[in-house]
């Protein structure tokens, strides 16, 4: 019994640690826009503009906008945009996929906790995702 006790106090201790290390999802979009501003992609054979024709570092920017704003449906949809561009370093879709991930953690848990916003945040990356 005691072994059983200690080892679930153990699991629940290394979970609330991982739990704790919760990443600031603007902080995360605001690394994206640096990194898409520090090394300018060159556009891909036949690959189109941006949405808006800006910039992708102005389209992170304005996906930061849109989150703090609330229009949550907007900031999912300008990332996933984002996303499908194929004329990105690696560092940059790296930098891009851990703040879509960031933001996506924040929007599922206020979806949780009953935040209409968030639910149709979710509802519409849902649908771009298996748009694809």
């Amino acid at each position: 019994m005691f072994r059983l006790s200690s080892s679930l106090g153990l699991a629940l201790l290394v979970l609330a640690a991982t739990a704790c290390k919760k990443e600031d999802p603007v902080a995360e979009l605001e690394k994206s826009a640096a990194a898409l501003e520090k090394t300018p992609a060159a556009p891909a054979e036949g690959a189109t503009d941006a949405p808006a024709g800006a910039a992708p570092a102005e389209q992170v920017k304005q996906a930061i906008s849109d989150f703090k704003s609330g229009k949550m449906e907007d900031a999912v949809n300008r990332l996933q945009l984002l996303r499908a561009q194929p004329a990105m370093t690696p560092e940059q879709r790296m930098a891009l996929q851990d703040s879509i991930a960031s933001v996506m953690q924040e929007i599922y848990a206020m979806a949780q906790n009953g935040d209409a916003r968030a639910k149709a945040a979710v509802a519409q990356y849902e649908r771009l995702q298996t748009a694809r």
